[in-house]
C-alpha cells in the first residue's frame, strides 16, 4: 500500500499528515517552534530549529503511523507560510535567523515605495502589495541596515526552500511562494528586473523557479537511512499554505470564496484572471500557469486570540492553551451579539488588507461601566472577525461572492463560524476535523501521480457538508457596529503612526540604557 505525506511549515509550528491514495488520513502529528520579537517590529525564527522540528515530527509520524502499517511513502509534498526570507552563505549556512511574514522592520521603505510610481509598477507586475511583509522590502532593508550580512549573502531563500535544500541539496522555489516575494513577474513567470534592481540583487541570488509539481531530486542518503524512506520517494516542492487552503476547500471559479483563520487570516478566491485594484489592496499569487489565487490577508487572526488567552485566560496548566481558549469562548457566548457596544481593533501586529498600515495598533473602544471580563472576550473575537469581514467586503467590490467556506483551526470553531455567517449574512460551509492546507497538498500529489487529470478535476471532488446559516437579526446588529469599526480603522491613521514611533523611540532608549548599564 502506498501513502502520501504532506508537510506544512506554518508560522508557529509544523503539521505532518499521512494520507492513503483515497485521501483518507492515516495519521497526523504536530510540532512547534518559537518566534522571536527582539524589537516591536521584528519577528524572526531559527531555521535550524525549524529543520530539526521537521525531522523530529516526520520521523515520529513514520514510526507511529506509516512503517508499522506497512505503507510505502510514494511522495512527500510541502506547503509553507509565505513571505519569509533567510540569507545563506556559499555553503548554504544561515547568516542569522529567518525573517517572517509578520516582521514590519521595513515599514519606512514600504511607505516610500508604495507612494512612488515604481511601487505601482511593481504591484502590477508582481501581484504582491507593497508592504513590509514582502521579501522585496526585507531584502532592501538588509541592504541598507545590515550591509555586512547583505554582502555575505549568496542566496536569499524562503524557509521552505531552505528545508528542501537541507533534505535534497536543491535550491528551488515554487511559483506560489515566489509570487509572494514581490520579485516575480506573475505575467511572464520570471524574476522581475525592476524588482531585482530595487532590492540590489541578481536573479542567481534567488532559488530556481519551478512549478508546484516539481520533484526536488532525491533525499540525501543520511535522511533515507534515518527516516527509513526508499531512495525513490518523490519530494514534491508543493505550494504556499494560502494557495493550498483555497484548493483544499474546492474553491475555484466565479462566486466562491474561502476564509482561512490560523495565526493570521485571509479571504481568497481562485480563477484564471488577476484582480486589478488602483488602491493596491489585493494580492494575486500564481498557483499554476494561468491560475491565480487572489484576495486579502490579515496579520491578526488566531494569534491575537491566543495572545488574549495567555494574558487574561484562567488556566492552571500553562500548556493547556486550547482548554483555556474553549473556556473563554463559553464565556463569550454569554454576552449579547455586538458585546453591548464594546469594539476591538485587533491590530497588535500592524495590519495588511484592507488598510495596509504597518503602524496600526490594537485598541478597545466604547468601554462603559457595564462592561465585564466576558465582554472583552467576545469583543476580541468579534474584532478579529470584523477585520475578516472588512476584507471580504472590499473583495466583494471586485467579484460577486455567492458562497463562503471557512478553514483553519480558529475559523472552524463553531462559535466563530456562526459569527462569520452572521457578519457576512451568507451560509458558510466547512468540514469538521478537516485540514484544508494539508488536503490541498494531497490533491497536488494525487494529481501529479495521475489519480486526477488536473487540479480543476481534483478541486471538484471536495465535499464540505456542514453548513452554518446566517441570523438576519444578528447581521443587522453587526452591520451597525461594523460601520464604527471601519471608520476607526482609518480615522486613527495619524495616531497609529504617532504611537508606533513613540514605541520604537523608547524601545531604542531602553536598549541604549541596558547596554550602557
Amino acid at each position: 500500500m502506498k501513502c502520501i505525506i504532506t508537510i506544512e511549515l506554518g508560522t508557529n509550528g509544523i503539521r505532518v499528515f499521512a494520507f492513503d491514495l483515497n485521501g483518507r488520513v492515516i495519521g497526523s502529528l504536530k510540532g512547534y517552534y518559537p518566534t522571536f520579537h527582539t524589537e516591536p517590529d521584528h519577528s524572526e525564527q531559527d531555521p535550524e530549529q525549524i529543520f530539526i522540528t521537521t525531522l523530529y515530527v516526520l520521523k515520529n509520524l513514520l514510526n507511529e503511523h506509516v512503517h508499522p502499517k506497512k505503507y510505502k511513502c510514494a511522495c512527500i509534498c510541502f506547503s509553507a507560510a509565505m513571505h519569509s526570507v533567510l540569507a545563506v552563505d556559499n555553503n548554504g549556512n544561515p547568516l542569522g535567523n529567518a525573517i517572517t511574514w509578520s516582521d514590519n522592520r521595513a515599514k519606512k521603505e514600504a511607505q516610500e515605495l508604495r507612494s512612488s510610481p515604481l511601487g505601482k509598477k511593481l504591484y502590477d507586475a508582481t501581484g504582491t502589495p507593497i508592504h513590509p511583509m514582502s521579501p522585496l522590502l526585507k531584502i532592501a532593508w538588509l541592504r541598507e541596515h545590515d550591509p555586512v550580512r547583505f554582502r555575505q549573502t549568496s542566496k536569499f531563500l524562503s524557509i521552505k526552500s531552505y528545508i528542501i535544500h537541507q533534505l535534497t541539496g536543491e535550491y528551488l522555489i515554487d511559483y506560489s511562494i515566489a509570487s509572494a516575494t514581490g520579485l516575480l513577474n506573475i505575467h511572464t513567470i520570471a524574476w522581475e528586473p525592476d524588482a531585482l534592481q530595487y532590492a540590489g540583487i541578481t536573479a542567481d541570488q534567488l532559488p530556481t523557479l519551478a512549478p508546484i509539481f516539481t520533484t526536488a531530486g532525491k533525499l540525501r542518503k543520511a535522511y533515507q537511512q534515518s527516516l527509513g524512506l526508499p531512495a525513490d520517494t518523490k519530494i514534491l516542492i508543493g505550494s504556499s499554505d494560502g494557495c493550498l487552503a483555497t484548493l483544499g476547500d474546492g474553491v475555484n471559479g466565479e462566486g466562491n470564496a474561502t476564509i482561512t483563520i490560523e495565526d493570521s487570516g485571509a479571504v481568497r478566491i481562485m480563477g484564471p484572471t488577476v484582480l486589478k485594484d488602483d488602491q493596491m489592496r489585493f494580492f494575486n499569487y500564481l498557483l499554476t500557469e494561468g491560475s491565480y489565487v487572489s484576495g486579502g490577508p490579515t496579520n491578526n487572526g488566531g494569534n491575537i486570540f491566543e495572545w488574549f488567552t495567555r494574558q487574561f485566560g484562567d488556566f492552571t496548566n500553562p500548556f493547556d492553551i486550547e482548554h483555556s481558549m474553549q473556556q473563554l469562548i463559553e464565556e463569550a457566548a454569554q454576552v449579547p451579539v455586538g458585546s453591548e457596544g464594546l469594539l476591538f481593533l485587533p491590530y497588535l501586529l500592524g495590519e495588511r488588507a484592507p488598510i495596509w498600515n504597518a503602524n496600526a495598533r490594537g485598541a478597545y473602544f466604547g468601554l462603559n461601566i457595564k462592561h465585564e471580563h466576558k465582554h472583552f472576550v467576545r469583543a476580541t473575537i468579534e474584532g478579529i472577525l470584523y477585520e475578516i469581514y472588512s476584507i471580504g467586503k472590499s473583495l466583494g467590490e471586485q467579484r460577486t461572492i455567492k458562497s463562503l467556506s471557512v478553514n483553519g483551526s480558529f475559523g472552524t470553531l463553531p462559535f466563530c463560524t456562526q459569527l462569520i455567517a452572521d457578519m457576512y449574512n451568507k451560509p458558510v460551509r466547512l468540514r469538521q476535523q478537516f485540514h484544508s492546507v494539508s488536503f490541498g497538498a494531497w490533491l497536488v500529489s494525487a494529481t501529479e501521480m495521475g489519480i486526477y487529470k488536473s487540479l480543476e478535476e481534483a478541486a471538484q471532488t471536495v465535499q464540505l457538508p456542514d453548513v452554518y446559516k446566517p441570523n438576519p437579526q444578528h447581521h443587522a446588529v453587526y452591520a451597525d457596529y461594523f460601520a464604527i469599526f471601519e471608520k476607526l480603522s482609518t480615522k486613527l491613521f495619524d495616531e497609529f503612526e504617532a504611537i508606533g514611533n513613540l514605541q520604537q523611540k523608547h524601545a531604542a532608549t531602553e536598549t541604549t540604557v541596558k547596554m550602557s548599564g
